[in-house]
């Protein structure tokens, strides 16, 4: 399975690289595809180093051109920038390719971590990508709640569940199927995509938590 990650030179993109390198064609995406080349070849060197060897590749394009490739398309983007980047790479992706936002709209202010569409009546994330969906049964939201450090550790074991909201039911199984891939996570289905604001609220709920009670690079399990 091919697998874009749109901002795929960050943080996020980087662990969702390595670690589904393992068994998939991982393609990084950004605005530069000698950038995006530059990322994958250092991810690669990283990844056979931690796995020894890799059964799938990491390679590197401009934003367009992985979302016309990718059979699944992660959105690893901020909140400002959906707009500019949906509206030039969506309309070019395949009708049966899975996308999948995992941004959170939130800021931070004098009390903390908050949620934009409550502090200043915007969509949430999933109601703006969807815009911009030529088959919007495929819009999975998923991966709000995880940690980037840890994540970015391909040998780390995380262990959080991970929330998910969708339509379509071939959908939410592929999106469930990778976050089993990765050692640690669990899928937790929410329920449709308009439910979507309850998996992007958890984030800054879970940052606040994080800084005003001393916890480092914390998740949510539920037990």
């Amino acid at each position: 399975m091919k697998i874009g990650i749109i901002g795929g030179t960050g943080g996020m993109g980087k662990g969702f690289a390595l670690r589904w390198s393992q068994n998939h064609n991982v393609i990084i995406g950004s605005r530069d595809a000698a950038r995006a080349s530059e990322a994958a070849k250092e991810y690669t060197d990283l990844a056979n180093e931690s796995f020894g060897k890799i059964n799938g590749t990491i390679t590197g394009n401009d934003n367009v051109s992985v979302a016309k490739e990718s059979d699944v398309l992660i959105l690893s983007i901020p909140y400002e920038n959906i707009d500019s980047v949906c509206s030039g790479i969506l309309p070019a992706v395949k009708d049966s390719c899975v996308v999948v936002s995992p941004i959170v709209p939130m800021v931070k202010t004098d009390v903390g971590f908050e949620f934009i569409p409550i502090k200043e009546n915007k969509p949430f994330s999933y109601q703006l990508v969807l815009k911009y969906m030529k088959n919007k049964s495929r819009l999975v939201s998923a991966f709000h709640v995880i940690s980037e450090k840890k994540l970015v550790n391909p040998t780390m074991v995380l262990d959080y569940d991970i929330f998910v909201c969708g339509d379509d039911k071939g959908a939410i199984e592929v999106v469930n199927g990778l976050i089993n891939e990765i050692k640690g996570l669990r899928p937790i289905y929410l329920g449709p995509g308009e439910l979507s604001y309850l998996a992007e609220i958890s984030t800054p709920l879970l940052l606040n938590a994080m800084i005003q009670n001393k916890i480092k690079n914390p998740g949510i399990k539920i037990i």
